[in-house]
């Protein structure tokens, strides 16, 4: 399994060492959608089922920029 990315500039605002993938899964996912790269989009996708990244895609709307959110909504579905 791909380890969790511990990007400095992805998590700016937190420790990435003390993140959870379970635990601040709303969170990573959000940040990763965002500002992730190709890496860290492949490790998402291999860490949370489709059904997980959609969900949180629904409850996103003002938590996630505007082009990110419409981006990813067409790709989860």
């Amino acid at each position: 399994m791909m380890r969790m990315p511990r990007r400095e500039s992805l998590f700016w605002d937190t420790d990435p060492k003390k993140l959870d993938p379970q635990k601040h899964a709303d969170y990573i996912i959000r940040r990763v959608l965002d500002y992730g790269n190709k890496t860290e989009m492949r490790w998402l996708n291999k860490q949370y089922p489709a059904q997980k990244i959609r969900s949180i895609l629904g409850r996103s709307h003002g938590a996630l920029h505007e082009k990110s959110q419409r981006l990813w909504s067409i790709f989860y579905k």
